[in-house]
């Protein structure tokens, strides 16, 4: 085996894999306060159009680069446009899923790291959404930005009058590309591959499909990226088990090495930094 993915493979395994059940239901409960938590935060429509034009005057006093500039990009070519809005769409929840259950089974410990992360910052996330209702770029007159899943398709939202699905206002913090970011963090820091740094291109499109689409401000993916850093500073990797263990007469006893098996051990470790 590629020694180079050894070291985290075996730092995985050291770890015990949580219950399935009890992960389900946990992620299941993450999702659903997720979507939960956004229906409490409805309302406020003059508060969260108040918001918008402070947060786009203090985008323009420290100079940050306008968001039509993105739009005008994406709005190229029909089918340009039309690739921003089906990502906006489609890729952010299944994306998410898709790394936690990989994470689940192939990387334990890791795993469960990320599900905290990803649970704390949405908890944070939510918090502000009820304290700081904020109107998207696509509703506010002084962007001058078009609603491009309205014009081009497709769209998650209806008008906001009718639209009992979601909390369209609730632009900050953008947990799309929070949770992104999340992913691509996770994936480089729990595997070894030299292409692994490809995933930032995850964030990165997300971060120009949010703003080009006119669904969130620079400053919604900034204040998601000082959440994600905070939360990843706080929470740890699970320590890893300083001896294999095996079970004896009802009690754990640490399973004997040979010294063959830990030299080889020794060669993995060293060819792993």
């Amino acid at each position: 085996m590629n020694a180079r993915t050894e070291p985290a493979r075996a730092e995985s395994d050291a770890i015990a894999r949580p219950p399935l059940v009890r992960e389900l239901l946990l992620v299941a409960g993450l999702f659903l306060v997720y979507k939960l938590g956004r229906q409490l935060a409805t309302g406020h429509t003059g508060e969260a159009f108040h918001n918008a034009d402070r947060v786009w005057d203090l985008e323009r006093a420290v100079h940050l680069p306008g968001e039509g500039s993105v739009q005008n990009l994406l709005l190229h070519g029909d089918t340009l446009i039309h690739i921003a809005n089906t990502y906006y769409a489609t890729v952010h929840f299944p994306a998410t899923a898709a790394f936690l259950i990989w994470l689940y089974l192939r990387r334990p410990a890791h795993y469960v790291r990320s599900r905290r992360v990803l649970a704390v910052v949405t908890a944070a996330a939510l918090l502000v959404h009820l304290t700081f209702p904020l109107a998207p770029p696509r509703m506010l007159a002084a962007a001058g930005l078009l609603d491009t899943g309205q014009v081009y398709g497709p769209s998650v939202y209806g008008p906001p009058e009718t639209d009992h699905l979601s909390n369209q206002f609730a632009a900050m913090p953008s947990l799309h590309f929070g949770w992104a970011l999340m992913v691509a963090i996770g994936l480089i820091v729990a595997t070894r591959s030299r292409w692994r740094w490809l995933w930032l291109l995850h964030p990165l499109v997300t971060l120009l499909v949010i703003v080009g689409t006119a669904n969130h401000y620079w400053l919604d993916a900034i204040v998601a990226t000082a959440m994600l850093g905070l939360a990843l500073a706080v929470i740890q990797l699970p320590q890893r088990a300083a001896t294999t263990s095996r079970r004896g007469a009802g009690r754990l006893v640490p399973a004997p090495r040979s010294e063959e098996s830990a030299g080889d051990e020794a060669v993995l470790v060293g060819a792993g930094r």
